[in-house]
């Protein structure tokens, strides 16, 4: 005996239609389930950048489909260039591999074209950025420059790393910008080495160092006035520091071209802790990436965490900042130019 069926066409069309919905979900979780994601941090382990990215590794990954660890190793180099250039090139283009980056590196191929980028900062895909900041100039307090006017007026050792760094830059932008006395001494790996070298008396201060970073990797210095901060670049004063007595450096500018080279080098600081991922990464990893990053920002255990540890969380979507990068890199060139002067030893 034979059985005959017969299935209107429009309900075979809605219960294939329902269950591809009901399978999209499942397959997010199922890609990210049993694997482990990479941060790679473009800064030694104990620095600002490593802390910050070692507090987003213990949360982002609740809020990512399928519950995958996530592991963080530092790559410091050529300003976070190196990590960048590595996520960006050799990594696992599948959704698993990030970079955490210094925003030198993000303008450096804009303002740096003495060596060869690593990497082209408008095609990598941007996850997103944990903060922004303003950038401190300060000395020890055994230091005789105590404030920036003092910096005007008498030869001050300033600690710096490598190109495509704040620590470096900014110090080269104070000292042609606004004729200050700074005797820049560079080659420290990074903020923790330069820290270190202030408080030896090797060197005086440093430059560029991002104020939640001085406050998250040296309390003490705070707490027990054992540094001077001089100046403060933003692209707005921070309120904390304007009620501490700290000047902008706009105060110390003398020219509109000046002020106008000045607000590109600072732009970068909007995106100060930005998160990146591999330009072939596809959509639908990159969308859960996003939406994970956007979604621990918000979370209290994270910010608890944050606060805990004194880090500032001022987040930026990875859209917007995709946006801003692709605007910063068509600045007109004649501002460029005077930038690039600015930052050059």
């Amino acid at each position: 005996m034979s059985l005959t069926m017969n299935v209107h066409p429009i309900r075979i069309a809605i219960a294939i239609s329902v269950g591809a919905a009901l399978a999209a979900p499942a397959h997010a979780a199922d890609y990210y389930a049993g694997k482990t994601i990479e941060i790679v941090v473009g800064a030694g382990a104990g620095g600002g950048y490593d802390i910050y990215a070692r507090t987003v590794a213990r949360h982002i990954g609740r809020y990512i489909p399928g519950n995958p660890t996530v592991l963080v190793k530092n790559m410091p180099g050529a300003g976070s260039a190196r990590a960048a250039g590595y996520v960006a090139t050799v990594a696992p283009k599948d959704g698993t591999s990030l970079a955490a980056i210094m925003p030198g590196a993000i303008m450096g191929p804009l303002l740096d074209d003495r060596t060869a980028p690593l990497f082209d900062p408008t095609k990598v895909q941007y996850i997103g950025t944990a903060s922004n900041d303003a950038r401190v100039c300060i000395t020890n307090a055994a230091s005789a420059t105590r404030t920036f006017e003092d910096a005007l007026a008498r030869k001050t050792t300033i600690g710096a790393t490598s190109t495509n760094d704040s620590t470096r830059d900014y110090a080269f932008m104070h000292q042609h910008l606004s004729n200050a006395k700074f005797e820049v001494v560079a080659g420290y790996k990074g903020t923790v080495d330069i820290g270190l070298a202030i408080e030896r008396n090797e060197v005086e201060g440093a430059c560029g160092w991002g104020w939640s970073s001085i406050k998250a990797q040296k309390p003490d210095w705070i707490a027990e006035h054992k540094v001077h901060v001089l100046v403060q670049v933003g692209l707005e004063p921070n309120p904390e520091l304007t009620q501490m007595g700290v000047p902008s450096f706009d105060k110390f500018v003398k020219t509109d071209e000046d002020r106008k080279a000045v607000k590109l080098i600072a732009s970068q600081q909007v995106m100060i802790r930005s998160y990146i991922a591999p330009p072939e990464t596809p959509p639908e990893q990159l969308g859960i990436l996003r939406a994970a990053f956007d979604a621990t920002m918000k979370d209290k255990q994270f910010l608890a965490d944050a606060d805990k540890q004194r880090l500032v969380v001022e987040p930026m979507t990875g859209a917007k900042v995709q946006e801003m990068v692709a605007k910063l890199y068509q600045t007109p060139p004649d501002v460029v130019a005077r930038a690039k002067e600015a930052i050059k030893p």
